[in-house]
């Protein structure tokens, strides 16, 4: 597509957004992909499960993937991978937790055919013309990595989801060391997290909401029940390390975290003395101030454990005066009014409940404007592309950027499809784009819900639906039955007669107009139908509901 001395670096998910982090470096006729997340839907997206990037572009350039590197195991940038390897052959490169969580999907997608290689911080690999390697990076979950490739250009580094944290869970620093060799040696051009830029100071320490929870733990004095992310293994740890010290039994809820506790478990990540877990048929084998309940349904997902019990739909688990809830999260954005309205049924039901607004039961995974600072100082790029975050977070990263000494034009901020040019002479942005946008994953199907079908959920949502039904005599076009009026969402059929006879006396009109005028052409009678209807139907309600008109021919 264009000549070999460029090298490409396409976002086709991550820029001016949170998830579905995704992007693409291409050299000639060779391919690396950084990541392969998802996004949670918004609240308009109705009935939508998941959001995942648009491969179009992958899969017309499929026989040039040489690997796709994984960052870590959150679902923001695994979580569309079973999606993508049913498009493509290409070998996976994570650490261990990320290849268990990533082969655990993988399973439950059914994909048996893959090529997935383990990678510790450190390890360097050479496919093509270019070279990779990961360092290891503080996040929220164990086994979280950066990136670099070196290419003929120069080389880039890829932050994944950071922080600088000198007191980790695990024990594990940021790899300042790498970074900083990194940095004397030279890099062409830096892709780093914005999730947080907007946040001055640094992003406190995992080891705060350890001291919290057990705080937290130590005043509840019935069931405790904990609610993060079910990827989240260091905050399920901290949460098991409590429950341990408080002597309680810890029962696990929700697909997603039984899944991942397994995983983690299985591969030493997460530890507990023996006899720890119990199943949830063991629940009533224990007074309440013995029990913790980890669960997920931290974002008020509809059907996730934590707001099942909170409307009482939970077949396990009732929430009951004397528990104590704890969120040990922060609602993504978009997501505040379903956790707020998920925290005021649990308090009704007598819940206390503890959230991150009040105590540090959470902190961020994502580096504050101080620990994006060191980054930039460290790694001195010459060029600069912030990433993952909100365009009001891709500006605030910028700026600092800018203010540490990085040239105003070699900051490239740009947006899901912007294709990012970087030759031996200088970089910029092509005026071409790539394919990208959200892809809606709806039930089984993938894609096949677009933007038209999201706008027909809503105007069902918003103001329901009218079937009109008529049986017309074959050849004549006599109407034999009807018109007969069927409302869902719309009115209450017994409350509106009146609306409703007028309603079939206009269509009745319009029938007559139709036999007189001697048309005949069903299309053409139910766009008359539909349209004297939706006229009327405004006038008196002002509401637009989707009419769809029946014609049944009768011999």
């Amino acid at each position: 597509m264009l000549a070999k001395a460029r090298l490409q670096i396409i976002p086709l998910g991550g820029l001016g957004e949170i998830g579905k982090n995704m992007t693409v470096f291409r050299y000639g006729d060779e391919i690396i992909v950084i990541d392969a997340g998802m996004a949670f839907p918004e609240e308009d997206m109705l009935g939508i499960d998941i959001v995942i990037p648009d491969f179009s572009y992958l899969i017309e350039h499929k026989d040039e993937i040489k690997a796709i590197l994984i960052t870590h195991g959150h679902e923001d940038h695994i979580g569309s991978l079973s999606y993508l390897l049913r498009e493509v052959n290409a070998p996976v490169y994570a650490t261990r937790l990320t290849c268990g969580l990533i082969e655990g999907k993988l399973k439950e997608a059914h994909i048996t055919n893959y090529d997935l290689h383990t990678v510790k911080p450190g390890d360097e690999f050479k496919t093509g013309l270019f070279k990779f390697g990961f360092f290891h990076v503080c996040h929220s979950i164990p086994d979280s990595c950066g990136i670099y490739l070196r290419t003929p250009v120069g080389t880039i580094v890829h932050t994944g989801d950071f922080k600088f944290d000198h007191s980790p869970v695990d024990g594990e620093l940021t790899d300042m060391y790498k970074l900083a060799e990194l940095g004397h040696r030279g890099v062409l051009c830096l892709l780093a997290d914005s999730t947080n830029a907007q946040n001055p100071g640094y992003t406190p320490s995992e080891a705060i909401v350890s001291k919290s929870l057990m705080s937290a733990y130590a005043d509840a004095k019935g069931r405790i029940i904990l609610a993060t992310f079910a990827s989240n293994v260091s905050r399920i740890q901290m949460a098991v390390d409590a429950a341990v010290a408080n002597k309680r039994k810890v029962c696990v809820f929700g697909r997603s975290m039984v899944n991942v506790v397994g995983i983690a478990q299985e591969l030493g990540y997460l530890k507990a003395p023996e006899g720890t877990f119990i199943e949830p048929e063991e629940l009533g084998h224990y007074r309440d101030d013995r029990l913790c309940i980890l669960t997920t349904g931290s974002q008020g997902e509809p059907m996730a454990g934590l707001s099942r019990m909170a409307d009482g739909s939970h077949r396990q688990v009732q929430i009951h005066a004397g528990d104590t809830v704890i969120i040990s999260a922060s609602p993504i954005p978009g997501n505040e009014t379903s956790v707020g309205r998920t925290i005021d049924s649990l308090m009704r039901l007598g819940a206390h409940v503890v959230t991150s607004t009040t105590t540090r039961v959470h902190v961020s995974g994502h580096g504050s404007q101080e620990d994006l600072k060191t980054m930039l100082s460290l790694v001195k790029p010459k060029y600069f592309i912030p990433v993952h975050g909100e365009h009001r977070m891709l500006v605030s990263h910028a700026e600092l950027a800018e203010s540490l000494g990085v040239e105003k034009k070699n900051i490239l901020i740009g947006e899901n499809g912007t294709l990012f040019e970087f030759t031996s002479r200088g970089g910029k942005i092509n005026p071409q784009r790539v394919q990208a946008g959200p892809v809606f994953v709806d039930g089984l199907g993938v894609g096949d819900v677009g933007n038209i079908v999201i706008r027909d959920r809503q105007q069902l949502a918003q103001d329901g639906v009218v079937i009109v039904v008529i049986a017309l005599e074959k050849g004549s076009n006599q109407v034999l039955a009807g018109p007969d009026i069927v409302s869902r969402g719309f009115v209450y059929v017994r409350d509106s007669e009146a609306l409703l006879t007028e309603a079939r006396e206009r269509i009745e009109s319009v029938l007559d107009r139709c036999e007189a005028g001697n048309v005949s052409e069903w299309n053409a009678i139910k766009t008359q139908v539909r349209d004297a209807l939706g006229k009327y139907f405004f006038d008196r309600t002002k509401r637009r509901p989707m009419i769809l008109t029946i014609i049944q021919e009768v011999k």
